[in-house]
């Protein structure tokens, strides 16, 4: 058995709020990855950015998603000014790097980071360092019948057409077919992103069931419950706020679809306990090869809990997306998409989300969504276990980390070397830092943290955040007494403000940032909106 360096898989979750975890405070049975946290050690303060792709771009690379090609999402509109949608020639993903380095790479699960996800091309699993691959090339789609479903190069969507046939499971049982299958005497690097819990809302009707009780609660009722547990859990800082329930959220006593609501949570957290047994099937096939002391296992959401609305744009047009939608199921159904109460959700025949109100829960304690670069858009649970790695057992800890990051952490730990060029080109080298000293307990060196998505941002530095919606003015938090964002300190502390605005200009000068008014001229002149322009 190879111990000269460690293995490595990273699990990521698609559309995960910070709180949805048992071991980051939910109701939600999550035992496999409660147990990862027991074993290894939780972050406090780790974020992602705001969106899927760009955050496996940042993820897989180690740069900020501008730098890799993808600003907004995988659309292509470099031929008008705007981001190409694919990964850069000169961006190095974490599968190349190891994989010079001597290991065997896998991916299994939701790719998202080529602009054309039907012809293969260089943006492509197996053309970015990984050996095999297993999964969808485009965001999301039903879970029953998943579209642009490949292996390899090989469409194979109708693998699709067994009844029993179910998304999650399969990405488990095809992670697991590698560990089985690969080279014993070499070290592996497996990536399994998930697509769940990202809409449309589909579960096994017995996981459904057993939640429905819980939810009848209220969304008031559990962000409260939630918030108790994440104080006794360590997950938050002692200071931190509840923030109050979104104003443009009803209560949950003058809620008059409880009914539907609560099927709707029902069939999430169902989603999200799928998503922690598929975990289980992998860990359990690492236990069983006596892996387990010898590999990194790291754990995160892809960004914040998605208030998004189904469908996105006008339904005429959203039909026509039949690379994340079938108008039938696979036994001639009509798909019935939006978020109608009239519509059960869970079932092939449905395609819907779960809304801004549940979405407030999942983010508990934060404000905002997916898409805001406020915290409850980029908070993620972040669990990492080695128990080879010196690591302390079951702690939380603390220091402001990032996407960026996890490249040079796991370079660190594995003792690789980056190369210095992709395919003949200068390689970007990675942004970030490693966390791996801060994960050991050792010192906890805090490095500025910078976002933009969709004209959104933000930028960290020490104990203050700077943030912004698009269009409105730049605000101003103490994270460090205020990470729930409830009192803008923007007017009474303006030299910071200042400071930090310089400063996140500088870095969005040198990422290659596009102005988002420039993204929204690009499509009004193809007389679309900005529901258009934002993916």
């Amino acid at each position: 058995m190879n111990r000269r360096r460690p293995n490595v898989v990273v699990l990521l979750a698609d559309d995960l709020g910070f709180s949805d975890l048992g071991c980051y405070g939910s109701e939600i049975r999550t035992p496999h990855l409660d147990g990862l946290a027991a074993a290894g050690v939780r972050l406090r303060d780790f974020r992602n950015t705001p969106r899927c792709s760009p955050s496996r771009a940042s993820l897989l690379t180690g740069l900020h998603p501008h730098q890799a090609g993808i600003g907004v999402l995988c659309n292509d509109t470099s031929e008008w000014g705007g981001y190409p949608g694919n990964l850069s020639d000169r961006a190095l993903t974490l599968a190349e790097i190891l994989s010079a380095a001597g290991y065997e790479t896998a991916a299994r699960g939701k790719w998202h980071l080529s602009s054309d996800a039907t012809n293969p091309n260089g943006a492509w699993p197996t053309e970015r360092g990984f050996d095999s691959f297993y999964g969808t090339l485009e965001g999301c789609a039903s879970y029953f019948a998943p579209t642009t479903l490949t292996r390899g190069t090989e469409n194979v969507e109708a693998e699709t057409e067994d009844p029993d046939y179910f998304y999650t499971d399969a990405i488990a049982e095809e992670a697991v077919s590698f560990l089985r299958d690969r080279d014993s005497d070499r070290p592996f690097f497996l990536y399994v992103p998930f697509t769940a819990p990202h809409w449309p809302l589909h579960a096994r009707p017995e996981t459904i069931e057993r939640y429905r009780d819980t939810y009848r609660r209220g969304w008031d009722a559990l962000r409260e419950e939630r918030f108790a547990r994440q104080q006794q859990l360590g997950v938050i800082a002692p200071d931190t706020e509840l923030s109050p329930r979104d104003p443009s959220v009803m209560s949950w006593e003058d809620e008059p679809e409880k009914e539907w609501q609560v099927n709707r949570m029902s069939v999430y957290a169902a989603m999200v306990e799928e998503m922690d047994a598929a975990i289980g099937r992998i860990l359990a096939e690492i236990d069983r090869q006596a892996e387990r002391e010898n590999t990194i296992v790291i754990f995160l959401s892809d960004n914040g809990a998605s208030a998004d609305p189904v469908p996105l744009i006008e339904l005429e047009h959203f039909r026509q997306r039949t690379k994340i939608l079938r108008q039938q199921t696979r036994d001639g159904r009509p798909v019935r998409i939006g978020n109608d109460p009239l519509v059960e959700p869970g079932g092939e025949d449905s395609y819907g989300s779960y809304g801004k109100a549940w979405a407030n829960l999942s983010n508990t304690p934060f404000r905002r969504y997916k898409i805001w670069t406020h915290e409850g858009g980029v908070s993620t649970p972040f669990i990492l276990s080695w128990p080879d790695g010196g690591l302390p057992v079951g702690e939380v800890v603390e220091g402001a980390f990032q996407l960026t990051d996890v490249v040079p952490t796991i370079v660190d730990a594995v003792e690789v070397p980056v190369p210095t060029e992709r395919a003949g080109l200068p390689a970007h080298q990675p942004e970030g830092m490693s966390m791996l000293d801060a994960l050991r307990g050792g010192t906890k060196t805090d490095h500025p943290l910078w976002w933009e998505h969709v004209g959104n941002a933000a930028y960290v530095s020490g104990r203050w955040k700077l943030v912004r919606e698009h269009g409105f003015d730049w605000e101003l938090y103490d994270i460090e007494t205020d990470r729930a964002e409830l009192r803008d300190l923007a007017e009474e502390r303006p030299e910071v403000a200042e400071r930090l605005v310089a400063e996140w200009e500088t870095t969005a000068d040198a990422v290659g940032v596009i102005p988002f008014t420039q993204i929204l001229d690009i499509y009004r002149k193809q007389g679309k909106g900005w529901t258009y322009a934002i993916g």
